[in-house]
């Protein structure tokens, strides 16, 4: 079974301060992505269940790529609405302060579920998901489900750091640009 992403849009008025905290929905219940997809209530119970059992937890990843863990999600859970998460992006890890600045600046506004299904119906144009194997998490730049909102909190670098940082990668980029 080959491993499957969703995506999510984050909410207006997005921050990064105090501690790099992100917290808000990686997934919503009961709304049809892009794709058509629709997560069902419990549909993560399991996995949560099973890497909790074995003192494991879902990774926090830059475009879901395996080899740029970026921060922990300290806390993953299901809710009526959807799946919570709350984490931080750890400051010593290079990509980890490229994408505060990034998301401070509005230039990143998605997160991205990486996981393998379990057990679905066909719904529709879509599947409706009963049950996935939840792997990780990731920052990512195009989201799939903008319904889904996430607010970010925490401030670990002072305001003026993250403007001159925030102001670097702007100047990178038009310099890479032409």
């Amino acid at each position: 079974m080959e491993l499957e992403r969703k995506f999510m849009q984050f909410g207006e008025g997005l921050e990064v301060s105090e501690g790099s905290v992100i917290a808000g929905y990686a997934s919503l219940f009961d709304v049809a992505d892009q794709g058509g997809d629709q997560v069902a209530a419990g549909a993560y119970a399991a996995s949560l269940a099973r890497l909790k059992a074995e003192g494991r937890s879902v990774k926090m990843l830059w475009q879901h790529d395996p080899a740029r863990p970026i921060g922990v999600w300290d806390e993953v859970k299901e809710d009526a609405r959807g799946l919570y998460v709350k984490g931080r992006l750890l400051s010593d890890v290079a990509q980890a302060r490229e994408a505060m600045a990034l998301v401070e600046a509005g230039a990143i506004d998605g997160l991205s579920i990486g996981y393998r299904t379990k057990q679905a119906t066909k719904d529709g144009a879509g599947r409706r998901l009963v049950e996935v194997d939840l792997w990780e998490v990731s920052l990512v730049t195009f989201p799939m489900l903008p319904e889904a909102r996430v607010a970010a909190k925490g401030d670990a670098l002072a305001d003026g750091e993250l403007r001159e940082m925030t102001a670097a990668l702007e100047a990178a980029r038009q310099e890479m640009a032409g």
